[in-house]
């Protein structure tokens, strides 16, 4: 599972419930239902957290002046 879906034949880089109970289906032998594997995961630390994706052509001093110029205008427009 360290090298991620794709290593193991999926298209993005989502874990699912369903494709690790296959994931351990092929590898392992047993058959656990989604709630299994949820108990599993819980019980080895795991969370369904999210990653954070950004992009490649993220401008943080774009995003930055953004910030300070932009958003405080178009969040407060009564104090302008």
């Amino acid at each position: 599972m360290r090298q991620g879906p794709t290593a193991h034949g999926w298209e993005d880089q989502r874990w699912t419930l369903a494709r690790i109970s296959r994931l351990i289906e092929e590898k392992y032998g047993p058959r656990f239902s989604l709630p299994g594997v949820w108990l599993l995961l819980r019980r080895l630390g795991w969370s369904w957290q999210v990653p954070q994706t950004r992009a490649i052509q993220r401008g943080e001093e774009a995003i930055a002046a953004w910030r300070t110029e932009t958003w405080p205008a178009v969040s407060h427009p009564d104090e302008r």
